[in-house]
């Protein structure tokens, strides 16, 4: 799911697209593509690249190597490279062009791009790697954004019912929680804000100033639904609840399959698991942190602690392969940073359905919003409490059963 404040972009960079193709196509020739070709293409961009940039620590494997620098395989920056072909070569890269003259290759142009947002540095430096100047790397990174914002959005997008089957099935043999949909987690993302733009709306409790990432994963910590666009101040509660997936579960079109009904006769409905940040829902349910716990829910909480870190180690991968979520932004366009953050979404999601590895080594070290302390929201719904008392109950039958045996 997109952001939900980004509908009105995403439609407007649709509409560009779709106008850009009508005009291509009415033309009869294309008057882009012609002149593209008068010049030669930087086609040999990446041994270029390699002999330049390729000393310690990079890996001297080159496959390694090529996975170090855009944190994709070949196979995949090549599948990247026909999703944004069509958008890059249709708008002339009058001025993209390397020291030496030559225009920009899609290819080179993806590099570029994926760099940037991979290693975080700052447009100079990734310039200079490529041997392009900041200006163009800062026109051809946004160009990719807006380009694999509307071409690779199938990759993101909340299962359908077969689809959502295979998830539970996944979530009941790993962690023995029936019918569980999903992790949720959020995640802060920094920025330095010009005086005019600060405000304390956007001033966190950390001091800082930064934009929020919600997103519900998968067991394959793949992003099923994102929302991000609102500041940092406010609380994961609040923020939860202005989210287009809090609408849809709360009216019954999301996490709304059918009911598992257990060996104890109790029935227990689609739910997704989150953080003591969250409120205890009918359909997100939360660990149980009461003083004095009976053992069967110490054990449901041991359970969802594990289940719920996948959306954890979610997030300390994304902002691990894309460093660009985890430095410190300098002065971002509020309005474009929703778009940066969809776009490393995406990206990740596009690795895992790829079949690219996302290696643990890339991840962060610590947690992914290190510096923020734990949020407690104590909203308890009463039929979430009872979905809570009926999971850890059994949790509770199926430990003894499997000791019996």
């Amino acid at each position: 799911m997109a952001p939900a404040k980004k509908s009105k972009k995403s439609k407007k960079v649709s509409k560009k697209l779709n106008k850009k193709k009508k005009h291509n196509n009415n033309s009869g020739k294309s008057s882009v593509v012609p002149n593209v070709e008068h010049k030669a293409t930087d086609s040999d961009w990446w041994d270029c690249f390699w002999r330049k940039n390729s000393s310690s620590p990079v890996p001297s494997d080159e496959e390694e190597g090529f996975k170090y620098f855009f944190r994709v395989s070949k196979k995949t920056f090549e599948y990247i490279c026909c999703l944004v072909r069509e958008d890059l070569i249709s708008r002339p890269p009058s001025g993209l062009i390397n020291i030496e003259g030559r225009l920009l290759s899609v290819e080179k142009q993806v590099a570029i791009a994926l760099r940037r947002l991979a290693s975080g540095e700052s447009q100079v430096s990734v310039g200079a790697a490529f041997g392009v100047g900041q200006s163009t790397v800062s026109q051809v990174t946004w160009r990719f954004i807006e380009s694999l914002e509307e071409r690779a959005k199938h990759h993101l997008k909340w299962p359908d019912a077969k689809r959502m089957e295979e998830v539970k099935s996944k979530f009941r043999a790993s962690f023995g929680l029936p019918n569980c949909c999903g992790a949720i987690d959020a995640t802060h993302i920094t920025m330095t804000l010009p005086a005019v733009e600060t405000s304390d709306d956007w001033c966190d409790q950390e001091k800082n100033y930064s934009m929020f990432l919600q997103g519900i994963v998968d067991h394959e910590m793949r992003f099923l639904d994102i929302v991000t666009g609102w500041p940092g101040a406010m609380t994961v509660s609040r923020l939860l609840k202005f989210s287009g997936f809090y609408k849809l579960c709360e009216n019954g079109r999301h996490l709304n399959g059918n009911s598992k009904t257990l060996s104890e006769g109790v029935e227990i409905r689609e739910y997704i698991v989150g953080g003591v940040g969250y409120p205890l829902l009918p359909w997100l349910i939360t660990p149980d942190r009461s003083d004095s716990l009976s053992d069967s829910m110490s054990n449901f909480n041991v359970v969802h602690e594990a289940a719920r870190l996948l959306a954890v180690k979610s997030f300390s991968q994304l902002k691990g392969n894309w460093r660009i979520l985890n430095k410190v932004m300098w002065r971002p366009d509020k309005r474009k940073l929703p778009s940066i953050i969809l776009v490393c979404c995406l990206l990740q999601n596009i690795m895992i359905d790829n079949g690219d590895k996302l290696h643990p080594d890339v991840a962060l070290s610590g947690h992914h919003d290190s510096g923020y302390g734990e949020q407690c929201c104590k909203q308890v719904d009463p039929l979430g409490r009872n979905m809570r008392e009926s999971l850890s109950m059994y949790l509770e039958h199926s430990k003894e059963k499997s000791l019996s045996k």
